[in-house]
């Protein structure tokens, strides 16, 4: 008995060796779907970058826009600044409420 090698079961063996392929091939497999979402996320980052520079010009075009007003045709008096200063307030709350909750969404996420 001590004496006897045992004998290798060519279906074990090539179960086994079917078994670390399979494993090489799915570590394979998440390392390129890691390089290939890799610039989805370079790209988001820059359109976000991009998003916030143009809400930024936006904004102050829109405040350069309500503070240069021309006078009223009919009384020849400056309107009132009450008007554009709420509507430029109203634009920012809604650029706040786009462009905010998005970010505290993703870092809930990131830390459960």
């Amino acid at each position: 008995m001590f004496g006897k090698v045992p004998r290798v079961n060519p279906l074990q063996l090539r179960k086994e060796m079917l078994v670390a392929e399979s494993e090489l091939n799915r570590s394979q497999l998440i390392n390129r779907w890691e390089a290939a979402t890799e610039w989805h996320r370079t790209f988001s980052a820059g359109v976000r970058t991009v998003g916030s520079v143009a809400s930024a010009a936006a904004l102050l075009v829109a405040t350069v826009r309500a503070f240069r007003r021309k006078p009223d045709a009919q009384n020849g008096k400056n309107p009132s600044w009450l008007p554009p200063i709420i509507k430029v307030a109203g634009f920012v709350s809604s650029l706040w409420t786009t462009f905010r909750s998005p970010r505290r969404d993703e870092r809930s996420q990131k830390n459960p």
